[in-house]
C-alpha cells in the first residue's frame, strides 16, 4: 500500500493521505481582500488529491504583507473576502483547509514579482517595514525600524486575532510562518537580529517571540484545529541561523502543543548558498523528525511521486508538501495515485477522467 496516500492523522485532524499543497502566494489580493482569482485557486487546489490544502502567507496586518498584492486577514473586510473562496472550495472537496499567518517584516512592502519584486518607496505605494533590528534585506532597502516592546507584544496580539479569525471561517488549522526571512526568523536569525534586550543575543532570546506568537495562536485555536509552524532549518550562511538551533526549537515548539513542522530553508539573506537539486531540504527534515520526533512535512522539489514514496518509507519525513509542482499540473495527486497504485476521492464530475488501466483510480 502507497504510504503517501495511507491515513494519518495531524493534530485534531484525520486525513485520507499525506500529500500537502503548501502555501504560494499569489500577489492577487485587493487591499488584503480575497478575489474571484483566489476562488479559482483555491478551489483547483482543493481537487489536486491532496488530503490538505494550506492558504497561501496572509498577513495578520497590512504592514506585514509582502507586497499590496498579498492576501490578509486583519479586518471584519479581509476575513468576509475570504468566505466565498472556501465555501466553493468545501462544496467540492472534502480536503483540509489550513492558513498561513505571516508577517513580512523588513521583506515587506515589495512591488509584486511580475513587477520588478523591489522594494517600493511610499510614493510607489510601499510603507514603513519594521524588523528585529534596523538592517535592511537588500543593500538598496531601506532600513527597517526596530521592534519596541509595545510593539512586539502588538505583533502577538495580531497573529492571536488573526487566529481567531480563521477559526470563524471554520478552517482546519494554522501554520505560523516562521521561515524564509520573513519576521519571525529575522528574530530568529543572529544575521538579522543584533538586539542587545531580551529577544536578542542567546538562542533562548531569538527563539522568545516565535514562542510567545506560537502560544497565543495555541490559545485561540480550538481543540479542533491543527497549528503548526513552518521553519527555515538553517540559513545557509556561515554564522546564521543553524539545523541544531532548528532541532533546539523544534523541542520547545513541540511541548507547547505543535502538531507540525512545515520545514523549509533559507531566504534570510542574499548571500545563502543553496545546495538545490530534486529534494534537497529533505535531509533537514529528516533531522527534525529523528531527533525531536515531532510529525513533519517534507516540501522543496519534490516532484516524482516515486521521491516522495520514498521519503515516506525511509523515514525522511511524515507528510510531503507540493507546492510549483501543483501549479504546473493541479491534478498531481491524482497522477501520483494512478502510478502509485493508489486510490483517492475525486468529484464524480470527473469520474470519467480516469485514464486507461486506471478505471478504479477514484473511489467511490
Amino acid at each position: 500500500m502507497s504510504q503517501l496516500f495511507s491515513d494519518m492523522t495531524l493534530g485534531p485532524l484525520k486525513l485520507s493521505n499525506r500529500l500537502v499543497i503548501a502555501p504560494m502566494c499569489q500577489y492577487s489580493a485587493d487591499h488584503g481582500r480575497a478575489t474571484d482569482w483566489h476562488q479559482m485557486h483555491i478551489g483547483n487546489l482543493a481537487m489536486s488529491g491532496a488530503a490538505t490544502v494550506i492558504l497561501e502567507a496572509t498577513a495578520v496586518s497590512p504592514e506585514g504583507r509582502i507586497t499590496p498584492g498579498c492576501l490578509g486577514l486583519w479586518d471584519d473586510q479581509t476575513q468576509q473576502a475570504l468566505v466565498r473562496p472556501l465555501q466553493f472550495a468545501r462544496q467540492h472537496s472534502d480536503a483540509k483547509l489550513l492558513i498561513q499567518l505571516a508577517h513580512a517584516g523588513r521583506k515587506a512592502s515589495c512591488a509584486v514579482p511580475w513587477e520588478s519584486g523591489r522594494q517600493l518607496d511610499p510614493e510607489q505605494g510601499g510603507w514603513q517595514t519594521v524588523s528585529a533590528s534596523n538592517l535592511p534585506f537588500a543593500d538598496t532597502d531601506r532600513a527597517p525600524e526596530t521592534l519596541d516592546g509595545a510593539s512586539i507584544k502588538q505583533v502577538c496580539e495580531e497573529f492571536k486575532a488573526s487566529t481567531r479569525r480563521a477559526s470563524q471561517l471554520g478552517l482546519d488549522g494554522v501554520e505560523i510562518h516562521a521561515a524564509h526571512g520573513y519576521l519571525l526568523h529575522q528574530f530568529l536569525s543572529p544575521l538579522s537580529n543584533k538586539r542587545t534586550d531580551e529577544y536578542g543575543g542567546s538562542l533562548e532570546n531569538r527563539m522568545r517571540l516565535v514562542l510567545e506568537v506560537f502560544k497565543e495562536v495555541r490559545s485561540e485555536a480550538p481543540p479542533h484545529m491543527t497549528v503548526g509552524v513552518r521553519i527555515s532549518a538553517c540559513d545557509w550562511v556561515d554564522g546564521g541561523w543553524s539545523l541544531d538551533e532548528s532541532v533546539s526549537l523544534c523541542e520547545r515548539l513541540q511541548q507547547l502543543g505543535c502538531d507540525f513542522i512545515d520545514v523549509s530553508s533559507g531566504g534570510l539573506s542574499a548571500s545563502q548558498k543553496i545546495p538545490l537539486g530534486p529534494g534537497y531540504q529533505l535531509s533537514l527534515a529528516h533531522t527534525i523528525r529523528q531527533k525531536t520526533g515531532v510529525t513533519t512535512m517534507a516540501v522543496g522539489l519534490i516532484t516524482d511521486p516515486f521521491q516522495a514514496e520514498q521519503a515516506l518509507v525511509s523515514g525522511q519525513a511524515d507528510m510531503i508538501a507540493i507546492a510549483r509542482a501543483a501549479l504546473y499540473e493541479p491534478r498531481w495527486g491524482w497522477h501520483a495515485a494512478a502510478r502509485l497504485g493508489a486510490k483517492l476521492k475525486a468529484p464524480p464530475q470527473y469520474w470519467r477522467g480516469a485514464p486507461a488501466g486506471h478505471s478504479d483510480l477514484f473511489l467511490k
